[in-house]
């Protein structure tokens, strides 16, 4: 019996080692039937970092089954589409012609690894990208292992969707007539953020020994208590380097305790939501605004964003504060959100079509002063509307949210109404009333962590698979190549356009060529300017200038020059597949030479930030790879302590701080002030 026992546990352990820790697969292995050579195969697949697929069965006289053989499922090429079939989606070319392959024979019942080709054409998927490998997800383990991210312990799957507020409602709405409740619930409030605060601080102090990254700041009043909060994790430092020219800045959402919940929001390559940190504050008021603004600014190393678009809320106090913290920022309200006002402040126009479609173009559709001036007359005076208060209001800042005024400014387009729905739905969802502070924060956190996991399954899905081109060849495939799959969506959208567009040469004086150009049935001309010598081209719609991509009227004239791929001064870094493998960054922030010294500090650092980040990531996967990333610290350590700018830079360093201390004594009345006698 015991020998029975020892040979059933010896045969159990020898398959957990053929199935769970095999890296290498070697010829003569033999499994007992088909399933358990695909898992053979799976398994050492997933641990390389590819997927698998069936492919060749061969059978002999009887039927029985001969040879199997497993492809890599980037084998062959993909077959070019049926034009007559109508198809929905237009899926993803993943194939590169890979001639991997595991063969089976099959002898005596037994599978018998006969043959192996490990030769693969393309790159391996990395350790935290194998979760998106297709055949990978038929591994048990890995399954659970996907799951097991997904969830966290602390926090009741029936409740983890609820966590950031329902909007402000306002007295109207409450019943009650005596008059010291304000003061009673001003009361109640101060309490309960007084109890919340200081444990979120700690909360804040134990992320920061997680992530030494993690950057949090409060506010106090003149009694000590803290009124407002800001924090972001070491990831949206790093995410706005990159992304940080368009910020959102929503202040739609309350906690229970009424303080406003503040995300800072932005968009990266796959146009996809980011977060860029949170606040919590206690009023909307500018002061608490340039407070805030200001500590954001500092924990980004001081660099502006080009647009920053704000709810149409507390407009003056936002704009006050954006103006004296963001001087070379240009403010936008959301046009979302002023569709959604206008349905409150327009409730008896709205439902007519009519007007609903002069109120559309004024927000949405004009793209000069002129135009949407008369524009605005026109819906004014049509509708009888001389006398509202909002549309008067709406009016005052038209230059914060008609395209007229803005479109020189690059606003990655996020200013349209799908875009600020989008925005909107990642936090406003059901509220929990007993929600506290930290699990306030807590769910926010669960919320980026889908928002970068969201980035790193669209990543994969660049890095191995190519949209199947209409047009297999010169401006498509070059534009496939570079942009990220959402990206390329966007450009081929206009790259076909231009079968619609007509345009006729209105100018030329050699090298500088001018065009006006009408879309198919629409009124607008515009003018193009187009420099053959440098390949400078502009285009009145100036898509480029607000979106980064050139617009169908620009590339119908390209295409007239015969250009077969995008001018390089076109392609704009922040929309392509690398584009988080620099930093998107400027210096022009910056006057005094002390500020550009610190900015060049800040810069490098971010920049080492960007590429430690992944080293680290990898390496703490498991013990080998922190051992390998401790190894070559150590010795990156000895080689700056041996670099002399390195050393003369410390020294430096060490001095400034020593005098800095002495500064504080001499303040303070501690240290004795040298006397002039010497």
């Amino acid at each position: 019996m015991d020998s029975d026992f020892q040979s059933k546990s010896l045969e159990k352990s020898d398959k957990e080692a053929l199935f769970g820790e095999s890296d290498e697969l070697r010829v003569g292995m033999e499994v007992s039937d088909e399933s358990e050579a695909y898992q053979l195969c799976n398994t050492y697949a997933f641990n390389k970092g590819f997927s698998i697929r069936k492919g060749h069965l061969r059978r002999d006289s009887q039927n029985n089954v001969r040879q199997r053989e497993f492809l890599c499922s980037k084998e062959g090429f993909q077959v070019d589409e049926d034009l007559c079939e109508a198809k929905k989606v237009r899926r993803l070319d993943t194939r590169t012609g890979c001639k991997a392959v595991i063969r089976f024979t099959v002898e005596n019942g037994m599978w018998k690894l006969s043959y192996i080709n490990p030769v693969h054409n393309h790159e391996f998927a990395k350790p935290e990208e194998r979760q998106f490998l297709r055949s990978g997800r038929n591994i048990p383990s890995v399954r659970a292992n996907i799951l097991g991210c997904k969830s966290d312990g602390s926090i009741r799957p029936a409740k983890s969707h609820s966590y950031l507020g329902k909007e402000f409602g306002s007295d109207e709405n409450d019943g009650s007539t005596n008059k010291d409740l304000p003061n009673c619930l001003q009361r109640s409030k101060d309490e309960m953020i007084e109890q919340n605060g200081q444990s979120l601080i700690n909360y804040f102090k134990h992320k920061q020994m997680e992530d030494p990254n993690f950057f949090y700041s409060v506010q106090v009043d003149q009694f000590s208590r803290i009124t407002n909060y800001f924090w972001r994790d070491g990831r949206s430092k790093l995410d706005y380097d990159c992304f940080g020219d368009v910020v959102c800045f929503e202040t739609t959402f309350r906690t229970n305790s009424n303080l406003v919940c503040s995300p800072f929001l932005g968009v990266n390559h796959h146009w996809k939501n980011i977060s860029f940190g949170c606040a919590f504050l206690l009023d909307e008021s500018a002061g608490s605004f340039i407070w805030l603004f200001e500590t954001f600014l500092e924990s980004m190393g001081n660099k502006q964003p080009k647009t920053i678009f704000t709810d149409e809320d507390k407009a003056m106090e936002k704009a006050k504060a954006i103006e004296t913290v963001f001087p070379e920022t240009r403010h936008r309200l959301c046009n979302w959100q002023i569709s959604k006002n206008a349905t409150q402040h327009l409730a008896s126009h709205c439902a007519d079509p009519e007007f609903k479609k002069h109120f559309n173009k004024c927000v949405l559709d004009c793209f000069t002063e002129v135009e949407f001036q008369n524009s605005w007359d026109d819906m004014i005076k049509m509708f009888n509307l001389e006398s509202n208060s909002w549309l008067k209001m709406l009016y005052s800042f038209r230059e914060k949210w008609c395209p007229a005024f803005s479109l020189d400014t690059f606003s990655a387009n996020i200013g349209s109404s799908q875009r600020g729905e989008n925005t909107n739905a990642i936090f406003h969802q059901v509220s929990r009333k007993t929600v506290d502070l930290v699990s306030f924060v807590q769910h926010y956190e669960q919320k980026t962590k889908k928002m970068q996991f969201t980035e790193l399954e669209e990543d994969f899905r660049c890095k191995n698979a190519m949209p199947h081109l209409r047009v297999n060849s010169g401006i498509f495939k070059h534009a496939a190549t570079e942009y990220t799959v959402k990206m390329y969506s966007f450009f081929e959208n206009e790259l076909m356009s231009i079968f619609g567009v007509r345009m006729v040469e209105v100018g030329n004086d050699g090298n500088q060529y001018i065009y006006e150009a009408i879309e198919e049935g629409l009124q607008r001309v515009y003018m193009i300017q187009y420099n053959s010598t440098t390949s400078m081209i502009s285009c009145s719609c100036k898509l480029f200038e607000s979106m980064g991509l050139l617009c169908r009227h620009a590339l119908k004239v390209l295409d007239f020059k015969n250009y077969t791929s995008i001018p390089t001064q076109y392609i704009v870094k922040r929309w392509t597949k690398g584009a988080k493998k620099g930093i998107v960054v400027s210096n022009e922030f910056c006057k005094s030479s002390y500020r550009k010294a610190k900015s060049a500090q800040s810069l490098r650092l971010s920049e080492l930030m960007h590429e430690g980040n992944n080293v680290f990531n990898i390496g703490s996967l498991c013990d080998s790879g922190t051992r390998i990333v401790r190894q070559k610290l150590a010795e990156t350590i000895k080689l700056l302590e041996s670099d002399e700018e390195t050393t003369n830079m410390l020294g430096s360093l060490s001095k400034v701080d020593d005098q800095s201390v002495r500064d504080v004594l001499l303040d303070n009345g501690s240290v004795e002030s040298p006397s002039c006698d010497g």
